[in-house]
């Protein structure tokens, strides 16, 4: 296992790149703290530091869309980390499966899974 205090944290932050473990997509990104990182190995579900809240928070806690953790890599530079997950819901606080559901030109090509309204 690696060690957490060898990974490079930014202003204590590492970034935290959350794929799907089947179909590949990229879902997210976010922050994680050394605790976010701690609690997600501990627990198997996905948590990050917000950076707008400035608070610890469990993907999911809210909406129930979680993010149940199958793997964890860390990069070659130690700076980021790689959550491959299953994903229960939508991974959008905007109702999309990937936070990627548009391109440049704002065109809409991700999938909506659920209405926001209907969920926070």
């Amino acid at each position: 296992m690696i060690d957490f205090d060898s990974l490079k944290y930014e202003n204590g932050l590492i970034q935290a790149i959350v794929q799907d473990r089947e179909s590949k997509e990229v879902l997210m990104c976010a922050y994680m703290d050394r605790e976010a990182l701690e609690k997600t190995v501990e627990t198997g579900f996905a948590h990050f530091w917000s950076r707008s809240r400035q608070k610890l928070w469990k993907k999911g806690e809210s909406s129930g869309h979680l993010q149940k953790i199958k793997e964890i890599r860390i990069d070659c530079d130690l700076d980021s980390v790689l959550l491959l997950v299953e994903q229960v819901g939508g991974a959008c606080h905007m109702g999309y499966r990937s936070c990627f559901f548009r391109t440049l030109d704002g065109k809409v090509v991700g999938e909506k899974v659920f209405e926001p309204d209907n969920v926070y």
